[in-house]
């Protein structure tokens, strides 16, 4: 029979590690760019908007679907950017050890 306190010493040491790693994710600073430059978003690793960036050409009614497409580029540019940064930090050894 499983010992219930060896489990729950295991699931308390898994939610503290979630957290550890919840806490650098969020200090991770990740920037994504419109292909023109003229949109960029400030991000951290635990995907949580901090700031933008838009060029004053693109301010006016008129540009609406082109910043649009802009900020698109930039969110797109991100997701590329904290995926290279998480395998980086991918740990297969760590993530065995913790599914026993």
């Amino acid at each position: 029979m499983a010992n219930p306190f060896g489990q729950m010493k295991d699931l308390y040491k898994l939610q503290k590690e979630a957290k550890t790693m919840q806490k650098k994710m969020r200090e991770q600073k990740i920037i994504g760019e419109s292909k023109d430059a003229k949109v960029v978003i400030y991000m951290n690793g635990a995907q949580e908007f901090e700031d933008f960036e838009i060029d004053e050409s693109l301010l006016s009614p008129e540009m609406f679907e082109v910043l649009k497409r802009n900020f698109d580029e930039a969110f797109k540019d991100y997701q590329k950017k904290l995926q290279k940064e998480m395998a980086k930090d991918f740990d297969m050894d760590k993530i065995k050890q913790m599914m026993g």
